[in-house]
């Protein structure tokens, strides 16, 4: 580990969160950059070492942050940044003290992301036009994304070999490149199943023979195209909500708990690190039945 130098430290750092933290490189990415501006501003402020940092230069930067009218959610990923960095280098021994013990991310309220109903899902899904080729492919995109709780990203990333339904489930790689085992329904299972029939005869490009889901030029479809085909769908089935591949994801999750899945089940199937991750979707639950409260409330 080198010390002293920014340069070296970030390179060291960056390192460590590819080889040892097995991160994902858009969170590497991520993290190298809000350090690099915390290094940026130590170095205005003729800070050149990180054992000469201490607590009150963070507490600075950090209300700098907040001055510029930066976002709490984008500070709350500033100082998480910054706690791993003095983390590594305490680890690392680079470091005696940690100035961070007294850095506090600021308090943010819960965000509840947009969720479709049962019945709005089911719109969503009988919209899709299957007398097209790229209908059923659609539909079985569409599918996946409910049955499983998926991450856009883990569904792109979906391989053939990943499918197990003899054994009703499927493998998928999460973030951190994780690997979980996930139960699949048989609506999807059978539309995955048409969908092959017809992947059989669709021209696939070399390389790309064990990618589920191509495009028509037979590569491995992006996580934007599935985003149109999810928004043209909703928009087809005259649903007027802003959602996303990751609405599918939330919705999951929500009825899920709303049927009484155990948390833990949950957070296995949907890849969440923390329990406390999870944990929004019973904020999500609670939400529904005080709205239910308030319209038929007699005092209302």
């Amino acid at each position: 580990m080198r010390k002293g130098g920014f340069d070296g430290v970030l390179s060291d750092f960056r390192s460590y969160l590819k080889l040892e933290r097995s991160l994902s490189a858009n969170t590497v990415a991520a993290y190298g950059k809000d350090v690099q501006f915390l290094f940026d501003y130590l170095s205005r402020e003729g800070i050149s070492a990180v054992e000469d940092i201490s607590g009150a230069h963070l507490t600075a930067y950090v209300e700098s942050l907040s001055a510029s009218g930066m976002s709490k959610r984008s500070q709350a990923r500033a100082i998480s940044s910054i706690k791993s960095l003095f983390r590594f280098l305490e680890d690392e021994g680079s470091i005696t003290r940690n100035p961070c013990d007294m850095l506090d991310a600021p308090k943010m309220q819960k965000h509840l992301p947009s969720v479709l109903s049962v019945e709005e899902v089911t719109a969503i899904l009988d919209s899709v036009d299957l007398s097209k080729p790229q209908g059923h492919r659609n539909r079985a995109i569409l599918e996946m994304l409910y049955s499983c709780g998926l991450r856009v990203s883990e569904l792109v990333n979906l391989r053939i070999s990943d499918l197990f339904f003899d054994d009703g489930f499927i493998r998928v790689i999460g973030k951190g490149n994780k690997q979980r085992l996930i139960p699949v329904g048989e609506p999807a299972v059978k539309a995955v199943g048409f969908w092959m029939d017809i992947r059989r005869h669709w021209p696939v490009a070399k390389g790309f023979e064990d990618c589920l889901f191509v495009n028509r030029r037979g590569r491995k479809m992006t996580r934007e195209m599935v985003f149109l085909i999810v928004k043209e769908q909703a928009e087809a089935a005259g649903i007027h909500k802003d959602i996303s591949p990751h609405t599918f994801r939330h919705s999951f999750a929500t009825h899920m708990v709303e049927n009484g899945a155990d948390l833990r089940v949950v957070q296995e199937m949907l890849g969440h690190e923390s329990i406390l991750t999870t944990e929004i979707y019973t904020h999500i639950d609670t939400r529904k039945w005080q709205e239910t409260i308030l319209k038929f409330h007699p005092a209302g």
